[in-house]
Protein backbone atom coordinates (compact mmCIF):
# COMPACT_ATOMS: atom_id res chain seq x y z
CA UNK A 1 0.00 0.00 0.00
CA UNK A 2 1.27 3.48 -1.25
CA UNK A 3 2.46 6.13 1.82
CA UNK A 4 0.95 9.10 2.63
CA UNK A 5 1.54 11.80 4.54
CA UNK A 6 -1.28 13.29 5.02
CA UNK A 7 -2.03 9.67 6.55
CA UNK A 8 0.40 9.63 9.32
CA UNK A 9 0.38 11.27 12.38
CA UNK A 10 3.21 13.62 12.00
CA UNK A 11 2.16 14.94 8.72
CA UNK A 12 4.53 17.70 6.57
CA UNK A 13 7.50 17.82 8.27
CA UNK A 14 7.54 21.88 8.37
CA UNK A 15 10.27 23.00 10.33
CA UNK A 16 12.22 20.74 7.78
CA UNK A 17 15.20 22.63 5.43
CA UNK A 18 13.18 21.25 1.81
CA UNK A 19 9.50 22.61 3.29
CA UNK A 20 11.35 26.11 4.47
CA UNK A 21 12.66 26.25 1.12
CA UNK A 22 9.32 25.62 -0.49
CA UNK A 23 7.84 28.44 2.02
CA UNK A 24 10.34 30.92 0.37
CA UNK A 25 9.75 29.73 -3.29
CA UNK A 26 5.78 30.47 -2.61
CA UNK A 27 7.01 33.98 -1.18
CA UNK A 28 9.70 35.06 -3.40
CA UNK A 29 9.40 33.14 -6.51
CA UNK A 30 6.55 34.43 -7.72
CA UNK A 31 7.80 37.32 -9.68
CA UNK A 32 6.73 37.87 -13.86
CA UNK A 33 8.76 38.73 -16.58
CA UNK A 34 6.13 40.79 -17.70
CA UNK A 35 6.19 42.95 -14.91
CA UNK A 36 9.93 44.09 -15.34
CA UNK A 37 9.84 47.83 -17.81
CA UNK A 38 12.28 47.36 -20.42
CA UNK A 39 12.14 50.86 -22.03
CA UNK A 40 15.24 52.60 -20.64
CA UNK A 41 16.90 48.98 -22.09
CA UNK A 42 15.87 49.23 -25.24
CA UNK A 43 17.35 53.40 -25.42
CA UNK A 44 20.78 51.66 -23.49
CA UNK A 45 21.09 48.63 -26.15
CA UNK A 46 21.63 51.47 -28.69
CA UNK A 47 24.27 53.16 -26.99
CA UNK A 48 26.70 49.98 -26.65
CA UNK A 49 29.41 49.49 -28.43
CA UNK A 50 29.45 46.22 -31.19
CA UNK A 51 31.58 44.29 -29.04
CA UNK A 52 30.10 45.13 -25.96
CA UNK A 53 26.35 44.31 -27.45
CA UNK A 54 28.35 40.89 -28.50
CA UNK A 55 29.44 40.40 -25.01
CA UNK A 56 26.02 40.43 -23.59
CA UNK A 57 24.37 38.62 -25.69
CA UNK A 58 26.82 35.71 -25.20
CA UNK A 59 25.67 35.62 -21.75
CA UNK A 60 22.38 35.86 -22.67
CA UNK A 61 22.77 33.46 -25.34
CA UNK A 62 24.01 31.10 -22.52
CA UNK A 63 21.05 31.62 -19.96
CA UNK A 64 18.67 31.48 -22.28
CA UNK A 65 19.54 27.87 -23.47
CA UNK A 66 20.57 26.66 -20.20
CA UNK A 67 18.00 27.55 -18.41
CA UNK A 68 15.75 25.89 -21.21
CA UNK A 69 17.50 22.67 -21.05
CA UNK A 70 17.42 22.67 -16.78
CA UNK A 71 13.44 22.92 -17.43
CA UNK A 72 13.61 20.37 -19.77
CA UNK A 73 16.00 18.13 -17.16
CA UNK A 74 14.13 18.73 -13.69
CA UNK A 75 11.59 16.26 -14.06
CA UNK A 76 13.52 13.16 -13.25
CA UNK A 77 14.96 14.21 -10.30
CA UNK A 78 11.42 14.75 -8.99
CA UNK A 79 10.33 11.85 -9.99
CA UNK A 80 13.35 9.38 -7.82
CA UNK A 81 12.66 12.26 -4.90
CA UNK A 82 9.06 11.21 -5.33
CA UNK A 83 9.89 7.35 -5.51
CA UNK A 84 12.42 7.92 -2.03
CA UNK A 85 8.57 8.96 -0.41
CA UNK A 86 10.62 12.44 0.19
CA UNK A 87 7.59 14.14 0.24
CA UNK A 88 8.63 17.66 1.63
CA UNK A 89 11.49 17.56 -0.88
CA UNK A 90 9.17 17.18 -3.75
CA UNK A 91 7.44 19.68 -2.82
CA UNK A 92 9.57 22.30 -2.84
CA UNK A 93 10.98 20.32 -6.33
CA UNK A 94 7.92 21.42 -7.72
CA UNK A 95 8.88 24.76 -7.78
CA UNK A 96 11.78 24.00 -9.62
CA UNK A 97 10.31 23.26 -12.87
CA UNK A 98 7.67 26.86 -12.58
CA UNK A 99 10.57 28.96 -12.05
CA UNK A 100 13.24 27.34 -14.29
CA UNK A 101 10.20 27.85 -16.97
CA UNK A 102 10.35 30.89 -15.71
CA UNK A 103 13.59 32.43 -16.26
CA UNK A 104 13.98 31.06 -20.27
CA UNK A 105 10.31 33.37 -20.59
CA UNK A 106 12.45 36.54 -18.88
CA UNK A 107 15.45 36.05 -21.25
CA UNK A 108 13.23 35.27 -24.36
CA UNK A 109 11.47 39.06 -23.44
CA UNK A 110 14.35 40.49 -22.88
CA UNK A 111 15.96 39.51 -27.03
CA UNK A 112 11.85 40.51 -27.95
CA UNK A 113 12.65 44.13 -26.01
CA UNK A 114 15.44 44.90 -27.33
CA UNK A 115 14.91 44.21 -30.97
CA UNK A 116 17.33 41.08 -31.24
CA UNK A 117 15.69 37.97 -33.19
CA UNK A 118 18.19 35.95 -34.02
CA UNK A 119 19.83 33.14 -33.96
CA UNK A 120 22.72 32.64 -30.98
CA UNK A 121 23.50 29.51 -31.51
CA UNK A 122 27.37 30.77 -32.22
CA UNK A 123 27.64 31.59 -28.70
CA UNK A 124 27.63 27.36 -27.73
CA UNK A 125 30.65 26.26 -27.48
CA UNK A 126 31.82 22.72 -27.50
CA UNK A 127 32.72 22.87 -23.69
CA UNK A 128 28.61 23.93 -23.54
CA UNK A 129 27.16 21.77 -25.78
CA UNK A 130 28.80 19.13 -24.15
CA UNK A 131 27.56 19.91 -20.69
CA UNK A 132 23.81 20.89 -21.68
CA UNK A 133 23.16 18.53 -24.89
CA UNK A 134 25.13 15.30 -23.13
CA UNK A 135 25.84 15.50 -19.66
CA UNK A 136 22.95 17.52 -17.72
CA UNK A 137 19.91 15.46 -19.90
CA UNK A 138 22.09 12.13 -19.46
CA UNK A 139 22.76 12.87 -16.07
CA UNK A 140 19.02 13.38 -15.01
CA UNK A 141 17.64 10.86 -17.39
CA UNK A 142 19.79 8.16 -15.80
CA UNK A 143 17.21 8.74 -12.27
CA UNK A 144 14.07 7.38 -14.23
CA UNK A 145 15.71 3.92 -14.02
CA UNK A 146 18.31 3.98 -10.95
CA UNK A 147 17.49 5.92 -8.21
CA UNK A 148 21.05 4.40 -5.95
CA UNK A 149 22.49 7.54 -3.98
CA UNK A 150 25.16 7.97 -6.13
CA UNK A 151 23.11 8.56 -9.30
CA UNK A 152 21.20 11.17 -7.06
CA UNK A 153 24.20 12.42 -6.06
CA UNK A 154 25.67 12.70 -9.66
CA UNK A 155 22.30 15.07 -10.62
CA UNK A 156 22.87 17.50 -8.11
CA UNK A 157 26.10 17.78 -8.32
CA UNK A 158 25.68 18.59 -11.83
CA UNK A 159 22.41 20.10 -11.63
CA UNK A 160 22.94 22.06 -8.50
CA UNK A 161 26.10 22.07 -7.69
CA UNK A 162 27.97 23.21 -11.16
CA UNK A 163 25.27 24.68 -13.15
CA UNK A 164 23.70 26.49 -10.81
CA UNK A 165 26.33 27.03 -8.17
CA UNK A 166 29.92 27.60 -10.32
CA UNK A 167 28.42 27.95 -13.98
CA UNK A 168 25.28 30.73 -13.14
CA UNK A 169 26.68 32.25 -10.60
CA UNK A 170 29.79 33.32 -12.29
CA UNK A 171 27.72 34.54 -15.00
CA UNK A 172 26.12 36.69 -13.09
CA UNK A 173 28.67 38.05 -11.27
CA UNK A 174 29.98 39.36 -14.92
CA UNK A 175 26.72 40.77 -15.76
CA UNK A 176 26.92 42.84 -12.72
CA UNK A 177 31.08 43.58 -13.47
CA UNK A 178 29.82 44.43 -17.04
CA UNK A 179 26.77 46.72 -16.12
CA UNK A 180 26.29 47.94 -12.78
CA UNK A 181 28.64 50.75 -13.18
CA UNK A 182 27.44 51.81 -16.12
CA UNK A 183 23.89 51.91 -14.86
CA UNK A 184 23.04 50.33 -18.22
CA UNK A 185 20.16 48.30 -18.73
CA UNK A 186 18.49 48.16 -15.43
CA UNK A 187 15.69 45.76 -16.71
CA UNK A 188 18.18 43.17 -17.76
CA UNK A 189 19.93 43.47 -14.01
CA UNK A 190 16.36 43.49 -12.26
CA UNK A 191 15.71 40.27 -13.50
CA UNK A 192 19.23 38.98 -13.09
CA UNK A 193 18.35 39.87 -9.21
CA UNK A 194 15.13 37.78 -8.89
CA UNK A 195 17.04 34.93 -11.19
CA UNK A 196 19.52 34.63 -8.46
CA UNK A 197 17.41 34.67 -5.71
CA UNK A 198 15.62 31.81 -7.09
CA UNK A 199 18.41 29.96 -7.90
CA UNK A 200 19.94 30.46 -4.41
CA UNK A 201 17.00 28.78 -3.25
CA UNK A 202 17.96 25.52 -5.65
CA UNK A 203 21.52 25.73 -5.06
CA UNK A 204 20.37 25.11 -1.07
CA UNK A 205 18.08 22.19 -2.12
CA UNK A 206 21.35 20.56 -4.14
CA UNK A 207 23.65 21.46 -1.05
CA UNK A 208 21.31 19.92 1.31
CA UNK A 209 20.32 16.58 -0.95
CA UNK A 210 24.06 15.97 -1.06
CA UNK A 211 24.96 16.82 2.76
CA UNK A 212 21.82 13.66 3.34
CA UNK A 213 23.47 11.65 1.16
CA UNK A 214 27.20 12.25 2.77
CA UNK A 215 25.29 11.83 6.28
CA UNK A 216 24.01 8.02 5.53
CA UNK A 217 26.97 7.57 4.07
CA UNK A 218 30.85 9.03 4.58
CA UNK A 219 32.34 7.66 1.17
CA UNK A 220 29.52 9.69 -0.76
CA UNK A 221 32.14 12.91 0.68
CA UNK A 222 35.22 11.54 -1.91
CA UNK A 223 32.25 10.29 -4.46
CA UNK A 224 30.87 13.92 -4.82
CA UNK A 225 34.60 15.76 -4.55
CA UNK A 226 35.83 13.69 -7.22
CA UNK A 227 32.17 14.21 -9.61
CA UNK A 228 32.79 18.26 -8.90
CA UNK A 229 36.87 17.97 -10.14
CA UNK A 230 35.78 15.74 -12.80
CA UNK A 231 33.46 18.59 -13.97
CA UNK A 232 35.80 21.83 -13.30
CA UNK A 233 37.94 21.75 -16.50
CA UNK A 234 34.41 22.20 -18.45
CA UNK A 235 33.32 25.25 -16.48
CA UNK A 236 36.87 26.72 -17.31
CA UNK A 237 36.34 26.43 -21.14
CA UNK A 238 33.19 27.28 -21.06
CA UNK A 239 34.30 30.32 -19.42
CA UNK A 240 36.85 31.68 -21.67
CA UNK A 241 36.51 34.78 -23.26
CA UNK A 242 38.30 35.84 -27.11
CA UNK A 243 40.45 38.17 -25.12
CA UNK A 244 41.52 38.70 -21.33
CA UNK A 245 39.81 41.64 -20.85
CA UNK A 246 36.22 41.77 -22.00
CA UNK A 247 34.67 45.10 -23.69
CA UNK A 248 33.32 46.62 -20.59
CA UNK A 249 36.74 46.18 -18.78
CA UNK A 250 36.29 42.95 -17.40
CA UNK A 251 39.34 41.01 -16.88
CA UNK A 252 38.81 37.07 -17.42
CA UNK A 253 41.00 36.47 -14.46
CA UNK A 254 38.88 37.94 -12.40
CA UNK A 255 35.82 35.58 -13.50
CA UNK A 256 37.86 32.60 -13.50
CA UNK A 257 39.15 33.36 -9.73
CA UNK A 258 34.95 34.50 -8.93
CA UNK A 259 34.40 30.78 -10.65
CA UNK A 260 36.82 28.78 -8.07
CA UNK A 261 35.96 30.78 -4.97
CA UNK A 262 32.49 29.38 -5.78
CA UNK A 263 33.79 25.72 -6.14
CA UNK A 264 35.40 25.99 -2.92
CA UNK A 265 32.50 28.15 -1.44
CA UNK A 266 30.53 24.61 -2.60
CA UNK A 267 33.03 22.03 -1.20
CA UNK A 268 33.68 23.66 2.71
CA UNK A 269 29.66 23.60 2.73
CA UNK A 270 29.50 19.61 1.72
CA UNK A 271 32.65 19.21 4.18
CA UNK A 272 30.16 20.53 7.09
CA UNK A 273 28.33 17.30 6.93
CA UNK A 274 30.56 14.89 7.50
CA UNK A 275 29.85 13.54 11.37
CA UNK A 276 26.84 15.14 11.36
CA UNK A 277 23.30 13.49 12.03
CA UNK A 278 20.70 13.26 9.50
CA UNK A 279 18.17 15.12 11.90
CA UNK A 280 20.91 17.79 12.25
CA UNK A 281 21.14 18.33 8.14
CA UNK A 282 16.96 18.57 8.00
CA UNK A 283 17.32 21.42 10.79
CA UNK A 284 19.84 23.40 8.95
CA UNK A 285 19.61 27.06 9.38
CA UNK A 286 18.21 28.34 6.32
CA UNK A 287 20.81 31.09 4.51
CA UNK A 288 18.92 31.78 1.36
CA UNK A 289 16.51 34.04 0.28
Amino acid sequence: MRSYVSKSKRGINRESLPFKLYEKAKKFGVWDPRDIDFSQDKKDWHTLSKEQQGSILRLVALFYSAEEAVTKDILPLIYAISKQGQFEEEMYLTTFLFEEAKHTDFFHLFLKEVGIERDLNNYHSEAYLNVFDEILPQTMEKLLVDQTPQTIADAAVVYNMFVEGILAETGYWNFYENLQDLKKLPGLLEGISYIKRDESRHIGFGTFLLQRLITEDDSMFDYIMNKLHQLMPIAEAINQMPEEVNPFGVKLADSRAFMLKQLHARIEVLRRAKGKTLEEIYKMELVVE
